[in-house]
């Protein structure tokens, strides 16, 4: 039996292990199972993988897309650009790191993406946003940061001015805010400036329409969550796991 799974915390929100194991059931794969690891640490992850000697994979998600790096003995090109991995391939209890957000988020980007979506803001700057980066920045699409708290080259939420959302037409959240349970939060920034030039994406799949969303579709915006990006990462991560060696 091999064994993947999911590792961050909390692991409440996930759908994944529903994907894989729908996934297994329908493509008659009886030799495979996927379990969630919740992990209040991310220094438990060694203690993970001795447990669990038939451990051939691991997703990662949320807040450990970052924290992870210095447990990988391996990383691929991507990984080491953006500081930021999401899927781990175990073999011969070497970790080997890979980030299959970034296919996930750029084709499911450009099914609702125009070219006078010309500029983006980027709410957030974890783990998830470092994909998003990557992304923007091969699609030739400048970006600002935003973030609770102000630094250099990073706004703060106070800063969002009417006239800033107005003119920037892409706009993607990054955060768990409004992700379930506490499906009540959203990203505080100007709603009224929102219209039908914009294209609001948030990278939170459950619920399926979060409050951002909401407040953006309300205003006439193109709105995309992150479901297709989890299918496609999670395919993605499904073919990284059984390449051969």
């Amino acid at each position: 039996m091999r064994v993947f799974g999911l590792i961050g915390f909390p692991l409440s929100h996930s759908f994944s292990k529903k994907y894989f194991t729908d996934k297994f059931e329908r493509e008659g794969i009886r030799d495979c199972r996927y379990e969630l690891f919740p992990l209040e640490d991310i220094q438990a992850l060694p203690g993970l993988v001795e447990k669990e000697p038939e451990l051939c994979g691991l997703n990662v998600t949320i807040p450990y897309k970052q924290q992870v790096i210095p447990f990988l003995d391996q990383m691929d090109e991507e990984v080491k650009q953006m500081g930021a991995c999401n899927c781990i391939r175990l073999i011969h209890g070497k970790l080997h790191g890979h980030n299959t957000d970034v296919i996930g988020f750029e084709i499911s980007l450009r099914k609702k993406w125009h070219s006078s979506h010309d500029t983006a803001l980027v709410l957030g700057t974890g783990g998830a946003a470092k994909a998003v980066h990557f992304v923007l920045t091969k699609m030739g699409i400048p970006f600002r940061e935003v973030s609770r708290t102000r630094s250099p080259g990073v706004l703060d939420y106070a800063s969002l001015t009417p006239d800033i959302i107005h003119s920037t037409r892409l706009i993607i959240n990054t955060t768990p805010l409004g992700m379930y349970p506490d499906v009540g939060g959203l990203p505080e920034i100007p709603y009224d400036a929102l219209g039908p030039q914009h294209f609001l994406f948030d990278l939170v799949y459950n619920p399926e329409k979060t409050g951002f969303l909401e407040a953006g579709e309300r205003r006439g915006a193109t709105i995309a969550n992150g479901s297709e990006m989890l299918s496609l990462q999670a395919e993605e991560s499904w073919k990284i796991w059984n390449e051969k060696r």
